[in-house]
């Protein structure tokens, strides 16, 4: 059986990282049977998580387990996707994970507020003397990282507008479609999903959600999504 590593269930999500919900979504549609287990980033294959275990094979990245699933277990949800549709569904997923995904961790880490409503949580087993000196390590940690992505390096209001623009293009794209690419789901939906989700969650009082808010469609996008595949999650099928 497979074995997909992840943080756990957090913020009304099946996972606090879209990466990790993602594989799941993608676990799911292929129909195999896989339990979930807490995984440890310092021995994380690639020091970060998803990652899953199958049979002995390890494989990291959300991606490479999708090709996984792909070649081993026959997931062929693409298979009536022509040629440009696929590249359509590759670039989409691309935005959303090397550009709307900072934009994501810079509103929970970087805010305070939002950091207290959401990401604090990651530390209270830390014995208290030392948990505010790890807080402010990780989270300079990750401010030099946004930096080095580029986001950071924008003001407040200009980091707004080009994540903005990428929810914009995801809602314009998916219109009134059942899914991503049509009628029917196909693997870019595990992206779209996760990452919609998370910019929606409510946990997060962000103007990025606010953005996401006013995309009716994409709401019940994620609704759909859930109900398809996260049943027990009933905020997020609530959506629908």
């Amino acid at each position: 059986m497979i074995t997909l590593y992840g943080f756990g269930p957090a913020f009304g999500l099946p996972d606090p990282s879209a990466f990790v919900m993602k594989a799941e979504t993608l676990l799911k549609m292929a129909g195999v049977p896989y339990r979930v287990a807490l995984g440890n980033l310092r021995k994380a294959p690639k020091g970060k998580l998803p990652y899953i275990d199958d049979d002995g094979a390890v494989i990291a990245d959300s991606t490479l387990i999708r090709w996984h699933l792909e070649k081993k277990y026959g997931l062929a949800l693409d298979r009536g996707l022509s040629d440009r549709e696929r590249a359509v569904a590759w670039a989409f997923e691309r935005m959303a994970e090397e550009h709307l995904y900072w934009a994501l961790v810079h509103a929970r880490w970087v805010d305070d507020a939002n950091f207290d409503r959401g990401p604090r949580q990651f530390f209270a087993s830390l014995p208290a003397p030392l948990r505010p000196v790890v807080i402010a390590m990780v989270r300079r940690g990750v401010r030099r990282d946004l930096h080095g992505q580029g986001l950071a390096r924008h003001a407040p209001e200009d980091l707004l507008r080009l994540a903005t623009r990428s929810i914009d293009a995801i809602a314009e794209y998916l219109g009134d479609k059942p899914y991503f690419m049509g009628d029917a789901p196909t693997t870019v939906d595990a992206t779209m999903f996760a990452f919609a989700a998370h910019a929606l969650c409510p946990q997060f009082v962000t103007p990025l959600r606010t953005a996401a808010e006013r995309h009716g469609p994409l709401r019940r996008y994620v609704g759909r999504m859930a109900e398809r595949y996260f049943p027990d999650y009933g905020e997020l099928v609530a959506a629908a």
